[in-house]
């Protein structure tokens, strides 16, 4: 498996799928075209489908535009082999020949794959030797070790410093998203929430105003994203508000350092990681059970180990968190990420809190390992009709009318 890095991105939003990635790949293309006279660039499957949504062309115009001119060409009906986020770049000279053509895709979390293995310009050697998380708490079990000290083993203390700064950043995005109003951008008209959230669950009985909070959070950072502002892929865009809705909460509310912080920010990605390596976080291909249902994983083993959890109730609390988002589908209304989106990642952040209490209270070893619900994840959304994976073309995205 990749280095944590590749899970926790921090960058803008709205979708790290969508408009990170793209952005990433028309930089690279850019650089090895400086004398192009024009560009076209290609988008197919999901990418087409939801690109305007998502600001994937005003991300590649931004980059290429600079050196020239930039056609945007839109395949929603053709998917690629690989990869339903298929891109195809093309640089023209003065007589409008092709002098360089790249076909790359867009995976999910804002990581990128030409599809070519070994072979490909992106393929970086494994930082992790185990992959699965049976692998890694047998580990855990003979070294007398947890999940975030594994994480140390493989990467070393320059991971500390990277997930510093992810936290940092994540701590921003709320703070900002809590203070920010208005409207975000596109047809719908969405009105921030955030803010209001906050201050309502002031006011509310110590028993709810902690779920008001955490609700406030996640949208905090959710409606940031939307608005195209800076957070962390959690793994993605689309779930950013989970992660830090559950940590700044418990971070303000428990009193926890900053040190167990990094720590369980450590163990959630290693969680996402094995996701991420074993079968998909992207809602293109997996629906948003890959996004949102990931996230809630993440920040269950987070929170799990926060309060004690032991690896084995750490990996329960995810297991609960991946379950309990079986076949949940990616239907953006008008491609973009706010409906459902944003209260999605909501909903999650207080489901992850839930499935840590209940891990926490198990007794007995449970029936389900997360390795088969990850297994069961990846085959329902490969089972899944292409209309309810971040196409736009089923579910709630075609019962609300854009205007």
């Amino acid at each position: 498996m990749k280095s944590l890095k590749e899970i926790f991105r921090i960058g803008k939003g709205p979708s790290s799928s969508h408009t990170m990635g793209p952005a990433h790949a028309a930089e690279i293309f850019a650089r090895r075209n400086p004398n192009a006279k024009a560009f076209e660039v290609t988008l197919y499957g999901s990418l087409a489908a939801t690109g305007k949504g998502h600001l994937t062309d005003e991300a590649i115009i931004e980059v290429l535009s600079e050196i020239a001119p930039v056609e945007i060409v839109w395949q929603a009906k053709t998917v690629l082999p690989y990869h339903t986020n298929g891109m195809r770049y093309k640089a023209f000279d003065a007589k409008k020949q092709v002098v360089d053509e790249w076909v790359v895709y867009s995976v999910g979390g804002g990581a990128l794959s030409e599809g070519k293995g070994k072979d490909d310009m992106f393929y970086t050697t494994p930082v992790y030797q185990l992959s699965t998380m049976k692998e890694i708490q047998d580990w855990c079990e003979k070294n007398g070790r947890g999940f975030w000290e594994y994480v140390d083993h493989c990467e070393g203390a320059e991971i500390w410093e990277y997930l510093h700064e992810v936290w940092t950043t994540m701590c921003h995005a709320v703070e900002e998203g809590l203070e920010n109003d208005g409207v975000l951008p596109g047809p719908l008209n969405l009105s921030r929430k955030a803010g209001k959230y906050y201050i309502k669950a002031q006011s509310y009985k110590t028993s709810l105003q902690s779920r008001g909070l955490v609700y406030a959070y996640a949208l905090a950072v959710s409606e940031e994203n939307a608005a195209g502002g800076t957070i962390v892929t959690a793994p993605t865009c689309g779930s950013c508000g989970v992660m830090p809705a559950v940590l700044y909460h418990l971070y303000k509310a428990h009193q926890f350092s900053e040190r167990k912080i990094l720590r369980a920010l450590a163990t959630a990605g290693l969680f996402g990681n094995v996701v991420k390596e074993n079968a998909s976080i992207s809602g293109a291909e997996v629906g948003c059970q890959g996004e949102v249902g990931v996230a809630c994983a993440m920040a269950s083993a987070a929170a799990c180990q926060l309060f004690g959890g032991t690896p084995s109730q750490i990996e329960y609390a995810a297991e609960m968190g991946l379950e309990h988002h079986l076949g949940m589908t990616c239907d953006p209304v008008c491609g973009l990420v706010q409906i459902p989106c944003i209260e999605r990642n909501a909903i999650a952040s207080v489901k992850a809190i839930n499935a840590s209490r209940m891990a926490l209270r198990r007794t007995t070893n449970p029936r389900v390992t997360l390795d088969k619900v990850i297994e069961t994840m990846y085959e329902t959304g490969k089972d899944m009709n292409a209309k309810y994976r971040e196409t736009s073309q089923g579910g709630l995205a075609v019962k609300i009318v854009c205007t």
